[in-house]
């Protein structure tokens, strides 16, 4: 008799208990199904209604024996044993305090995966470049044979995966913050690709945001890999507590174990000693923070990838969806779409990806981070700034109050939506110029998430 696995002792386990799964979104209907099929007395709880969450929706609900609880009330009361949070719901609300005080165990899709996961788990968290990190990780390791699975913040639920993986597969995880708030166990290798402020809308302090961070790695052990930015301070001061191994990437220094970039090629260095591995001009995507994050890649697969390797995918990776994406060349101007960057970091990151000064559609829901920086970088590299959205008036008063800002050339025009913004930038564009959505902020005042406006973005330019 096979030894049963991790996964089939978690299914059934919840057999016959009660389970509240809080959010019905993508990440949660795979987790919906698996509890409901494995027995598990399942309710699904979302604030909204069964009318907005639409016939289709609540028909498979029906089919699969789950019992609703749907609309503003629908965190009171939880009953559940196993209760299964969303990544957009603080661990302190309300509803569950009261429901972990009567004895309701708090956990989520993610955290069970780390537990009944068969094979090694390689997770990145970050304020920028997660996702892009992710998937040229993801990338390196299936040209060199492995098989791997990709998921978590980047779209796509694992837990209900697990029982198909096996201990010779690699998985490639991205965390967001929400998702490690409550995270017990660590990934066997880790990366923190930087940390900047970023969604003070939800946390409670940036210190609550750093510790969420760092949840990524504090229960890591010997043997264990963790992999940061040397340039990035609060990223950087994480090495000197870690239990395991540190490999750090670098555009400024030449760390003893980590990769760097000196003269144009990128090096992987071990004990001291340098490896060329390949010259930046051969990364297809651009930008130097892609460069960043071909290093923290490179980290983070150095036990399993060859530098060949790293370099082949250098040169046919063409990036992400979102990620400074080229939408169209019309009448000798591009327009990228740069959604991703929902934070001045981001953005200024963007800024930086090319050697122009550039026409910039930015703005939208206001996620509490300070805009000075984003004002003096803004005078730098932008020659004509076009806001909309809720922040609109915080990102005009950055850059002009910014001490770049007498003479700097840049001008500012503002309109009520993102259509009018998209049509001002076609009749003010002129042969060479450059023209990138990139908001600087979240997009939840006007579209559901920031792929929701890229996408809307793209469809403007393909009309003009």
């Amino acid at each position: 008799m096979t030894e049963q696995t991790e996964m089939e002792r978690f299914l059934a386990e919840m057999k016959g208990r009660q389970a509240d799964v809080i959010g019905i979104g993508v990440s949660n209907k795979p987790l919906i199904e698996l509890l409901a099929r494995a027995g598990a007395r399942t309710t699904a709880c979302d604030k909204k209604t069964a009318e907005q969450l639409g016939e289709e929706t609540c028909r498979w609900l029906a089919g699969l024996g789950v019992q609703t609880k749907l609309g503003p009330d629908y965190m009171e009361g939880l009953e559940g044993e196993v209760i299964f949070r969303s990544p957009g719901v603080r661990p302190d609300g309300p509803g569950l305090e009261a429901a972990q005080a009567r004895g309701g165990r708090i956990t989520s899709e993610m955290e069970v995966f780390f537990a009944v996961c068969p094979c090694p788990i390689i997770a990145v968290t970050g304020s920028d470049g997660k996702t892009t990190t992710t998937t040229l990780i993801a990338e390196m390791l299936k040209k060199e044979g492995r098989k791997v699975w990709i998921g978590g913040n980047i779209g796509q639920p694992l837990l209900a995966e697990a029982g198909k993986m096996g201990p010779e597969d690699l998985c490639v995880v991205e965390l967001s913050s929400f998702q490690l708030m409550t995270m017990e166990r660590s990934p066997h290798i880790a990366v923190v690709t930087n940390v900047t402020p970023n969604h003070l809308d939800v946390h409670k302090s940036m210190e609550e945001y750093v510790a969420s961070k760092e949840n990524i790695w504090l229960r890591q052990k010997a043997g264990d890999l963790l992999v940061v930015n040397a340039d990035n301070p609060l990223s950087a001061a994480m090495a000197g507590r870690a239990k395991g191994e540190v490999m750090a990437f670098s555009r400024r220094s030449q760390p003893e174990n980590g990769a760097f970039c000196r003269d144009g090629v990128v090096y992987l260095s071990r004990n001291g000693r340098a490896e060329r591995v390949m010259e930046i001009g051969e990364i297809r995507i651009p930008g130097m923070h892609n460069v960043e994050n071909y290093m923290a890649a490179l980290c983070a697969v150095s036990r399993y990838v060859r530098p060949e390797t790293v370099r082949q995918t250098a040169g046919e990776f063409a990036g992400v969806e979102h990620r400074i994406e080229l939408a169209r060349r019309l009448d000798g101007v591009d327009y990228y779409n740069d959604a991703i960057a929902t934070s001045p970091a981001r953005a200024i990151a963007g800024f930086h990806a090319f050697d122009q000064k550039l026409i910039v559609i930015a703005g939208g829901y206001d996620k509490k981070i300070p805009f000075e920086e984003y004002g003096r970088e803004a005078c730098r590299h932008v020659k004509l700034l076009i806001l909309n959205g809720a922040t609109a008036a915080k990102l005009r008063q950055a850059v002009e109050s910014a001490p770049e800002y007498p003479g700097c050339g840049i001008e500012i025009q503002e309109c009520e939506t993102l259509e009018q913004a998209v049509a001002l930038a076609r009749r003010r564009a002129r042969p060479g110029d450059i023209v990138t959505l990139s908001p600087a902020c979240a997009s939840f005042d006007a579209y559901p998430n920031f792929m929701a406006k890229g996408r809307a973005y793209k469809e403007m330019v393909q009309r003009l």
